[in-house]
């Protein structure tokens, strides 16, 4: 009996280590779940407590420390298109970045909600609402879409863009220095924010069950 033939295929490779990979270079191999975009992202999601903290130590006096905060809520959220721009021009999109991103974003933005809501200027309710549409989106998502990607619509991505500017202005005191007329703004920016939260909400939902309907069909 001849003794068997060697397999020549290489063993099986142990398990890819993801932090293995691009950082920051752009090119067409694997990005490392540590590149630069994702760390942008990760270290927006570090600074919503530091946020939280600058609010805690102003204690609703509207000083130095409201200023602080709300300039380092500003850069933080700005952050979220320059990972963005990062990832996608240098293709350094990943999976972990594609999770953690959006998250990251409902975190800073619903720290200052909450924020707001302790201090009474602004509605409870709002925030309330706010918040259960974000993260009740985006457990519907991962829950109930796992094979269907349903992308942001344009109402989404103005909702996004509309809660940014809106808590921005809300937390920056420019009423102390300009008037009262400041606050008029502020809340009409926040209704719209709120309005296109809910209706963006609707519309995801919506487009989920046209997309589930259709699978089911053509299945």
């Amino acid at each position: 009996m001849t003794d068997p033939v060697p397999d020549p295929s290489p063993a099986p490779s142990a398990r890819t280590n993801p932090m293995r990979g691009r950082v920051v270079s752009a090119g067409e191999t694997p990005a490392s779940m540590g590149n630069i975009a994702n760390i942008i992202t990760v270290v927006r999601i570090l600074l919503a407590p530091v946020f939280v903290w600058l609010m805690v130590l102003d204690d609703s006096e509207l000083g130095v420390w409201r200023w602080v905060a709300a300039a380092l809520f500003i850069l933080s959220i700005t952050t979220d298109s320059v990972d963005g721009f990062l990832a996608r021009s240098r293709n350094l999109v990943t999976d972990f970045g594609k999770l953690v991103d959006p998250i990251a974003d409902k975190i800073l933005v619903g720290a200052a909600l909450v924020a707001l809501s302790w201090i009474g200027e602004l509605w409870w309710w709002v925030m309330i609402v706010i918040l259960a549409r974000e993260f009740g989106i985006t457990i519907f998502r991962f829950l109930m879409l796992r094979n269907h990607v349903i992308p942001a619509g344009f109402l989404g991505k103005l909702k996004t863009v509309f809660q940014a500017v809106a808590v921005s202005f809300a937390l920056t005191p420019l009423w102390t220095v300009l008037g009262d007329w400041v606050l008029w703004i502020n809340w009409v920016l926040m209704g719209i924010a709120l309005a296109l939260t809910v209706v963006s909400g609707l519309q995801y939902l919506w487009d989920a069950w046209r997309v589930t309907r259709g699978a089911k069909a053509a299945g």
